[in-house]
């Protein structure tokens, strides 16, 4: 059992037990629904208090978490289902990520016309405000991804700050040899990212059953959290980390060769690939060549290629705000289209395009076309920063036209495709709420 806003979500074991006409004569049910291989009772505004009363008086929220793992290899596709997974480890900061994204957005406006300086204490209180969500993204990922595979999110968030512990940025930043018992370890920073911490708290889940299940009860209260430090904060050092460093460091590569042949084709390759790469953490690759660009010949010419892909993401979301049907779907589309333009994008992908997958595509498609415009102008950026309409004077110099032109065809383009395509919308639940209205 779960819930959500205004339902209580049942997966039944036996579907012939579930009397239907009986449950919705029980006063305070508005009605009882089934779609998407669930059960639903819909009860409106109070269903917290009693899914919290229903998992006092039986034992169903421990079997739904006993189930929880089992509940992951549901039928559908390997990729179908890590896109639900990361989508459902995502889903509740979705509110906070749009409210942290709009406020960067503003002090960056505030910034650019001089009404507050990067030493002003005002902007600096303000902006911690907004990016301690980002920084700090991996222990938010990890309570929410403990909660997703059953494991303690305590422990998942102890090892998670063990990675953004300040001596760890510390040797990722420096040119220390970092070894592990002798193994050579590939440094990188943690803050931000998604992928490597979600697969630690992954195998972390099956370690710690494992070890729950065979160390007697009178000390695995602190053995179990004992081992589960010592084997899972080095994993993500010596496997997920390298390996994402290794493969950004090879499509870097891929892509500079790519590049020396044929600019529209790179150009649109980078565009399409760029927020895959930003998903699985693998895009920091990219980032160094970034930055010795600008400060070996004073521009770069891939950075450009990369903001289609931004502007895409929040073209996908007005296009999903302009074709749903589902009210809670479109003012989240169309707050997370307005984070998205400033260069924010992981409220409107993983709160919408990702997990209605068309709408993502659509957004991948167009980048691409947007960014083969970039690169065939040959578009530089002349420093560092993010992208997103604030950053564009960044680009501000050769192939400038051909830059903005890229980023509004994106832009458009993501739009038109996402209205035309179409995605399966959760209709039921506009149904439900004009229901619950007339109740």
């Amino acid at each position: 059992m779960v819930h959500c806003a205004t339902r209580l979500r049942f997966k039944v074991n036996n579907r012939s037990k579930a009397n239907k006409a009986v449950i919705e004569k029980i006063d305070g049910v508005v009605t009882v629904m089934e779609s998407g291989g669930q059960f639903q009772v819909v009860i409106g505004n109070n269903v917290p208090e009693v899914y919290k009363e229903i998992g006092k008086q039986t034992a169903i929220l421990e079997d739904s978490r006993q189930k929880n793992t089992e509940g992951s290899q549901d039928k559908g596709s390997v990729l179908g289902r890590m896109v639900d997974v990361i989508a459902g480890i995502f889903t509740p900061l979705l509110g906070v990520k749009a409210g942290a994204g709009i406020l960067k957005g503003v002090l960056g406006i505030l910034l650019n016309t001089g009404v507050l300086t990067a030493e002003d204490t005002t902007y600096i209180i303000l902006f911690a405000g907004s990016d301690s969500l980002f920084y700090f993204l991996p222990l938010l990922l990890v309570f929410t991804a403990a909660k997703k595979f059953d494991a303690n999110p305590f422990i998942a968030v102890t090892i998670a700050g063990a990675l953004i512990y300040p001596a760890m940025l510390g040797l990722a930043n420096g040119d220390v040899d970092t070894t592990f018992l002798g193994i050579p370890v590939v440094m990188m920073r943690y803050t931000s990212t998604v992928i490597p911490i979600i697969l630690a708290v992954f195998v972390m889940s099956y370690v710690e059953r494992f070890l729950n299940r065979y160390i007697h009860a009178s000390v695995k209260t602190f053995i179990t959290p004992l081992v589960l430090l010592v084997v899972i904060v080095p994993l993500p050092l010596l496997m997920f980390g390298p390996f994402g460093v290794c493969m950004g460091n090879s499509i870097a590569a891929g892509i500079m060769k790519v590049f020396s042949f044929s600019p529209t084709l790179a150009g649109a390759i980078i565009a399409m690939s760029w927020q895959v790469l930003v998903i699985f953490g693998i895009h920091w690759g990219l980032i160094p060549i970034f930055i010795n660009n600008i400060t070996v010949k004073g521009y770069d010419n891939i950075k450009p290629a990369t903001a289609p892909a931004v502007f895409s993401q929040a073209g996908a979301a007005i296009g999903v705000m302009l074709k749903t049907k589902y009210k809670k779907q479109k003012a989240l589309a169309g707050s997370t289209a307005v984070t998205g333009i400033f260069c924010i994008t992981e409220p409107a992908v993983y709160g919408g395009t990702l997990p209605l997958k068309k709408p993502f595509i659509c957004a991948v498609i167009s980048a691409g076309v947007g960014g083969a415009i970039v690169g065939y102008s040959q578009s530089v950026a002349i420093a560092k920063g993010p992208l997103g309409l604030l950053m564009i004077p960044v680009f501000y110099g050769q192939g400038f036209a051909g830059f903005l032109i890229g980023i509004s065809v994106a832009f458009v383009l993501s739009i038109v495709l996402t209205y035309l395509v179409g995605f399966k919308d959760p209709v039921d639940e506009e149904v439900t709420e004009t229901t619950e209205a007339t109740n």
